[in-house]
């Protein structure tokens, strides 16, 4: 476990928040769930599974590391048309599945996603909307600090909710392009994982408890825990803008209850390794540790120096990491066939 921490830093708050040692960030709770939590997203999960994304691979754009990587699109919900990428084993089958949730900012490639943690994998990497070349749209802004507000008057309208969607949708995507993969969810069939870091691992906690099409999933320095704490501490983050948006508006707080990864996260079952660091000025710590004190299934936690901010010994501490996500998903996904 990572040790207490401080930077030389330019930032006019504490990226630590005052707390000094891992122990103290594992009592935050998450928010209680408002009414129809369950309800608002039983319901958005099943809307998105019935979506005929009918996906679109197209050629190889790359091969590295064991695998081609291709341009992917699919239809999302609203009839929103995205992109991403998709890589396949370029030797041998189809053994595992996963879908790969992407930061506050978008991809703009595959990046270090690739290769998965296990081989033989099939990977999406899908681009949600708004975010990215590959998932623009026209009437969605593109800067994080707009994106997390478009929408954020009404749980039926605010953008996260469709986001997730995107995701539940890229899983369908994915099983209906690699036929080995098209049971996944079913008695005795395939169990997909997920991987997420920052925007991508909070929308992780919000819409993995709806989906059985998912059997584990690892969770990085996931965002939007415990909104209520969250609107009182500074950062360098699109929380910030929550933040500004919240003073002027403060009745939106009703709308964030729906959308809280530490509260969902109290209904996520699924084996869950969550990587959450002590120092961060783009998503504060106790929110990130607020996700995996919350979650109600089998939870591993790794402990990071810092996330969103350089530091010395994080080349060492992203090997660990990746070590440490090869060994659990080995331990909890059952290869194809």
């Amino acid at each position: 476990m990572a040790p207490s921490v401080a930077f030389s830093h330019d930032f006019a708050f504490d990226p630590a928040y005052g707390y000094d040692a891992p122990d103290a960030l594992l009592g935050i709770p998450a928010p209680p769930a408002p009414g129809g939590f369950d309800a608002f997203w039983q319901d958005r999960c099943a809307r998105a599974r019935a979506v005929d994304t009918r996906p679109v691979l197209g050629p190889v754009e790359e091969e590295r590391g064991g695998v081609r990587i291709h341009g992917v699109t699919y239809t999302s919900v609203g009839g929103v048309r995205l992109g991403g990428w998709l890589a396949l084993p370029a030797e041998g089958p189809v053994r595992y599945g996963f879908v790969v949730g992407h930061g506050y900012g978008g991809r703009q490639e595959p990046g270090r996603d690739l290769p998965a943690p296990l081989p033989g994998a099939a990977v999406i990497l899908p681009c949600v909307r708004g975010m990215g070349e590959r998932g623009r749209v026209d009437s969605i802004p593109d800067l994080a600090a707009e994106h997390v507000l478009h929408g954020i008057g009404s749980r039926d309208t605010y953008v996260i909710g469709d986001c997730a969607a995107d995701l539940w949708c890229a899983a369908s995507a994915l099983t209906a392009l690699v036929p080995e993969l098209a049971e996944a969810g079913l008695p005795g069939g395939p169990r997909l994982g997920y991987l997420g870091e920052s925007f991508g691992g909070g929308l992780g906690a919000l819409a993995l408890p709806w989906d059985d099409r998912f059997g584990a999933a690892q969770l990085t320095v996931p965002t939007f825990g415990n909104h209520p704490l969250r609107l009182t501490l500074p950062c360098a983050g699109s929380g910030e803008a929550v933040r500004a948006h919240h003073r002027e508006h403060p009745e939106v707080a009703d709308v964030l209850g729906y959308f809280d990864a530490a509260t969902a996260a109290t209904r996520l079952t699924l084996p869950t390794l969550v990587a959450a660091a002590l120092f961060d000025p783009a998503v504060p710590p106790p929110g990130q540790f607020a996700v995996h004190n919350a979650l109600a299934g089998e939870r591993e936690l790794q402990v990071l120096t810092a996330g969103h901010f350089a530091y010395r010994g994080m080349v060492a501490e992203a090997a660990e990491l990746d070590a440490n996500r090869t060994r659990f998903f080995g331990e909890r996904l059952t290869a194809v066939g």
